[in-house]
């Protein structure tokens, strides 16, 4: 079965949020490389020595099947990057009290949009958009086996 996993783009604070995601999520990133690894290519623009030490990739295991996924955008390659709203990372948690660490942990120094609480719907579930502009909602489904 195929799997799909988040990745996010940042205007160079991709590793400042990676660091603070490993600190809530724990692990160790797969891979961390920056634009100065790249191979040079006299086809491609050449990187300023600022963007050069920014994030070409980076890769975090949050579970045995999930992988947060990210890059800042550097040169040319992104110039149109907007942080919008048209997403959210959603995690489901295995208990309430996971749910509430997480939600927490990844809320503090953002803005919440709806605090944890039981739903309409039978879901404790909760959202916030995080101090690095993305969107997460936190879930956990009492009816459901984990």
């Amino acid at each position: 079965m195929a799997t799909v996993n988040v990745y996010l783009t940042f205007d160079g604070t991709c590793e400042a949020a990676f660091n603070f995601y490993r600190s809530v999520f724990g692990g160790e990133f797969q891979h961390i490389g920056r634009f100065t690894e790249m191979p040079k290519d006299e086809n491609c623009a050449s990187i300023s020595e600022e963007d050069g030490n920014k994030i070409m990739h980076v890769s975090l295991p949050i579970s045995s099947a999930s992988i947060l996924m990210g890059s800042d955008a550097a040169g040319g390659w992104a110039p149109n990057l907007i942080h919008g709203n048209n997403f959210s990372v959603s995690i489901s948690a295995e208990s309430k009290a996971e749910a509430d660490t997480l939600f927490d942990s990844l809320s503090e120094g953002g803005t919440l949009t709806m605090p944890m609480a039981k739903t309409f719907w039978g879901s404790y579930f909760g959202m916030f958009t995080d101090k690095f502009g993305i969107n997460w909602m936190v879930n956990f489904d009492e009816h459901l086996p984990h």
